[in-house]
C-alpha cells in the first residue's frame, strides 16, 4: 500500500506585476491557511516519508509556513521541473520514488496538481469526491491510497481518495 498527500500551495501574492510568476510570495491569508493546514496534518498523525516541492517561492514558503505547526523533520526534495508540471511529470517523479518509502507528499500548483489528483482516483469517499469536484481551492490536501507495492505501479484509476481537506472547512 502506498499513500499520497497531494498539497497545493497556498494563496499567493500578485501585489508586485513585475515579480516573475516564480518569485511570488504567499499573502497572508495563504500563511493563515499554512498554519490550519499544519496544525491538521499534526492533528491527525500525517507524516509522509518524503516530500517533493516545487521550487517556486510560494510553495517552498507554503512547506516553510506548514512546518511551523506541523514539526516534521522528512526528506525534502525541491524541483524545478514540479514548478507547473503536468499530471505526467508529477506522476513520473513518483514512480522514481524508491519502493521502501511508503508514503510521499507532493506540493505543487494547479492545475497539474487537481489534474493528477483525477486522473489516479478510482474511486474514494464520497463527502471527498464530491467536495474536490467542486474545487481544489489553494492549500487544499488531497489524500490518497494505492493498493499497489511499487510506486512504478501507480497509475490511472488506481488509487482512492480518502480525504479532501480545505482550509476553509477547519
Amino acid at each position: 500500500m502506498k499513500t499520497l498527500f497531494l498539497l497545493r500551495h497556498a494563496k499567493s501574492s500578485w501585489k508586485k506585476p513585475t515579480l516573475a510568476d516564480f518569485d511570488r510570495p504567499l499573502k497572508g491569508r495563504g500563511r493563515k491557511a499554512c498554519k490550519l493546514m499544519g496544525a491538521y496534518l499534526d492533528g491527525h498523525g500525517i507524516k509522509p516519508h518524503i516530500i517533493l516541492c516545487s521550487a517556486a517561492k510560494r510553495a517552498r514558503q507554503t512547506l516553510l509556513e506548514i512546518n511551523g505547526e506541523w514539526p516534521l523533520s522528512v526528506p525534502t526534495l525541491f524541483k524545478e521541473s514540479l514548478y507547473h508540471a503536468s499530471p505526467i511529470t508529477m506522476l513520473q517523479h513518483l514512480r522514481g520514488l524508491d519502493d521502501a518509502i511508503a508514503s510521499a507528499m507532493i506540493i505543487g500548483h494547479n492545475p497539474g496538481l487537481e489534474d493528477l489528483a483525477y486522473a489516479l482516483t478510482g474511486s474514494g469517499d464520497v463527502e471527498a469526491l464530491e467536495a474536490m469536484e467542486r474545487k481544489f481551492p489553494t492549500a487544499a490536501l488531497a489524500v490518497l491510497s494505492a493498493p499497489i507495492g511499487t510506486w512504478r505501479e501507480l497509475g490511472p484509476g488506481g488509487a482512492r481518495l480518502d480525504r479532501f481537506v480545505q482550509p476553509k472547512d477547519l
